[in-house]
């Protein structure tokens, strides 16, 4: 079978489930260092703040990658770790 046997929808779930997670762990993480150090709301805002910037990263490099393949395994590699050459197939 060529391609991935899974429904798109469950795709798109699983990307929406990433979000949701990436929000709720570390706004719980928050609140959690907001009950310890009595720093409250900072704690929770801190990690909503933190966790909507990690979600959106997630889903725009799942973005990338169901439009762009080539694109969305470029940007996964840090920067630095390369050795300026171009992989096989890419460019002249």
């Amino acid at each position: 079978m060529p391609g991935d046997p899974s429904p798109p929808w469950l795709r798109y779930a699983g990307i929406g489930v990433e979000l949701a997670g990436a929000v709720a762990v570390l706004t719980l993480l928050g609140w959690w260092i907001d009950g310890r150090y009595g720093t409250a709301p900072w704690g929770v805002l801190a990690g909503a703040v933190l966790g909507m910037a990690g979600g959106m990263t997630i889903l725009v490099r799942d973005a990338m990658s169901a439009t762009h393949p080539k694109a969305a395994r470029r940007a996964e590699t840090p920067a630095g770790t390369g050795n300026g050459e171009r992989p096989p197939g890419e460019g002249p």
